[in-house]
């Protein structure tokens, strides 16, 4: 059996800075230090943060006073802002730097009088931390069919932005659609999906035409993990989102002789390795890395950290 590695494949910038940022402020200033919500999507990477001593939480009034307060990459709203400053907890901001921008372009949109969309998934955390950072009413939508649902009249000046983790091509379909809505409408065409999500969806997208199989590995909750196996679904082929080697039904390997191997920006590659052992146990693998976008960005820690002796 041949494994074709897709190229990008897991960790991003982001994640990679929030995952260090807990790191190095449990070396700092010792456990526990408490994080609203997971850090990032990836249960490994929790369970191994909570053996170091990190404690995750949904709400700020589970955190003692004076506790070392960390926000997830997913980004917070103003809300909890304000009330972990009334609360006088020291805060380190381990938003991804990409969400923070459409934060603000969002807030410039409806400083300029627009009305805001946003394309986006209810109930994931980034989309409620963009509406909530946001002072003024942000309209949210998914699909096409939610466009045409918008009580918005034409002729309104009205701006949209987006969730990072999007599928590339199903949110170029929404921005169509706002376009051929809307008479006065400004956005960022898809920049708002970070570069690491375009550069992932376009791997997986090239893998697709090589392979009898897809696997991604992910959380069910990863966002950009789900847009990766949906693309291997829309192109015909079997794919499965599974968390690590464990998941692996062997069923899946009947009379496949190649299996296309990526995973989300928030999977770490050991688990990428843990899937492959897991191959091997049904028979021989030759593994071979695809070509692909070599990403070397980096977003600079807090000031707070950033003298800090590096994790070891």
């Amino acid at each position: 059996m041949r494994v074709l590695l897709a190229q990008p494949r897991g960790f991003c910038a982001g994640v990679v800075r929030a995952i260090e940022i807990v790191e190095r402020s449990l070396k700092k200033f010792g456990a526990p230090v408490y994080v609203r919500h997971e850090i990032v999507h990836n249960r490994h990477v929790v369970e191994r943060l909570e053996r170091m001593g990190a404690v995750f939480v949904e709400n700020l009034d589970e955190i003692p006073d004076g506790a070392i307060t960390i926000f997830s990459a997913h980004g917070v709203a103003q809300s909890v802002i304000d009330e972990a400053k009334s609360r006088g907890l020291p805060v380190l901001d381990a938003t991804c730097p990409l969400v923070s921008k459409v934060h603000l372009q969002g807030k410039r949109y409806v400083g300029r009088g627009r009305t805001l969309i946003l394309i986006g998934h209810a109930g994931h955390p980034e989309v409620e931390g963009t509406m909530g950072q946001v002072d003024a009413p942000v309209h949210l939508v998914s699909t096409v069919e939610d466009v045409a649902q918008l009580d918005i009249p034409r002729d309104a000046p009205v701006a949209y932005v987006t969730q990072t983790t999007l599928s590339v091509d199903d949110t170029r379909g929404v921005i169509a659609a706002l376009r051929d809505r809307f008479r006065d409408l400004e956005g960022p065409d898809v920049a708002d999906i970070c570069y690491a999500t375009q550069h992932r969806q376009s791997a997986v997208r090239e893998i697709s035409e090589l392979v009898d199989l897809l696997l991604v590995v992910g959380s069910r909750n990863s966002s950009n993990s789900n847009r990766l196996r949906e693309i291997g679904v829309e192109k015909g082929l079997p794919s499965y989102l599974i968390a690590d080697g464990s998941e692996l039904d062997p069923a899946w390997l009947k009379d496949v002789t190649t299996v296309g191997l990526t995973a989300g920006a928030s999977a770490p590659e050991e688990l990428v390795l843990d899937v492959i052992e897991a191959l091997r146990r049904h028979g021989d693998v030759e593994v071979e890395r695809m070509s692909g976008v070599h990403e070397d960005i980096e977003f600079r820690l807090p000031n707070e950290l950033r003298a800090s002796a590096p994790v070891e």
